[in-house]
């Protein structure tokens, strides 16, 4: 639990440097645009000057570092509300930006033909897992095997670009389909399958991310494949295997688990661009 908290003090950190600089740019803002162009339409309500906008908002703007204006408390007031301005604009920018950025992801994964991702191979985007949680070899039900599954999320949901997990497709491509999955459920079918799947990601991953996955079946050859679709997430995703807690990240064609100071460096990047 400590390096969970460490690494969300760390993000903490860098997102509140950013709202910092954004009310450090409205402040500006507040200052040398807002409080001249005020002076101006009051100055032009007064008189009828020949001065320009443009002219009068500079002449502000040297008098202020001249030390000329002496409405300390008018300045401060328009930083203030300048300040309030960036850091709302910062809000409603990260509010829309990121759910547009997402929307477009996952148009062009859904555009995507089943057949042809089977054909590229796994990949830093795509990774193929026979079963959820039948065991081939052994010919019974194995619930480890659920984590081999969530393990590849948790790498799909901490990487910056998310990723594709087709569960029935063998690691080398050959289709396995999901029957032997359906008769180990209470309900068998892709309802009971697709609920199966959302379980175990909030029981191990977190009930805040089932949002970040979209499940789709597909029939190829007359064989069940599930398409799972993971988005990336908005916070450091651990795996919680047995009374620990671990992070996983993909890279290439696999998915790694790193140290806690990889862990630490990692997160602490990816989720302040992501706050950015």
């Amino acid at each position: 639990m400590k390096r969970f908290f460490r690494l969300i003090l760390s993000i903490w950190k860098r997102q509140l440097k950013i709202y910092v600089v954004a009310a450090l740019i409205g402040a500006c803002i507040g200052i040398f645009i807002l409080a001249p162009s005020y002076d101006y339409i009051s100055y032009r309500e007064r008189y009828d000057g020949p001065l320009s906008s443009f002219e009068y908002v500079l002449g502000q703007i040297r008098d202020i570092f001249t030390g000329n204006i002496t409405a300390h408390n008018l300045i401060l007031f328009y930083a203030e509300i300048g300040a309030m301005l960036g850091v709302l604009s910062l809000l409603i920018y990260r509010t829309m930006h990121r759910p547009l950025l997402q929307l477009d992801w996952l148009k062009s994964e859904l555009d995507k033909n089943l057949p042809s991702i089977i054909r590229q191979g796994e990949g830093p985007l795509l990774e193929f897992k026979a079963t959820l949680r039948w065991d081939l070899r052994e010919n019974r039900i194995n619930r480890s095997l659920e984590g081999v599954v969530m393990k590849a999320l948790a790498g799909f949901f901490n990487s910056h670009v998310g990723g594709t997990l087709l569960i029935g497709v063998a690691d080398n491509g050959e289709l396995i389909g999901l029957e032997n999955d359906y008769q180990t459920l209470k309900k068998p079918g892709q309802d009971g399958f697709e609920q199966a799947l959302m379980t175990a990601v909030s029981a191990n991953l977190g009930a805040d991310l089932c949002p970040f996955i979209h499940v789709l079946f597909h029939v190829v050859d007359g064989k069940e494949v599930c398409r799972v679709i993971a988005s990336p997430a908005n916070r450091p995703v651990f795996l919680t295997q047995g009374n620990t807690q671990k992070f996983y990240v993909r890279t290439g064609a696999g998915t790694r688990e790193l140290t806690i100071q990889e862990a630490l460096e990692y997160a602490a990047n990816r989720w302040k661009k992501h706050a950015g």
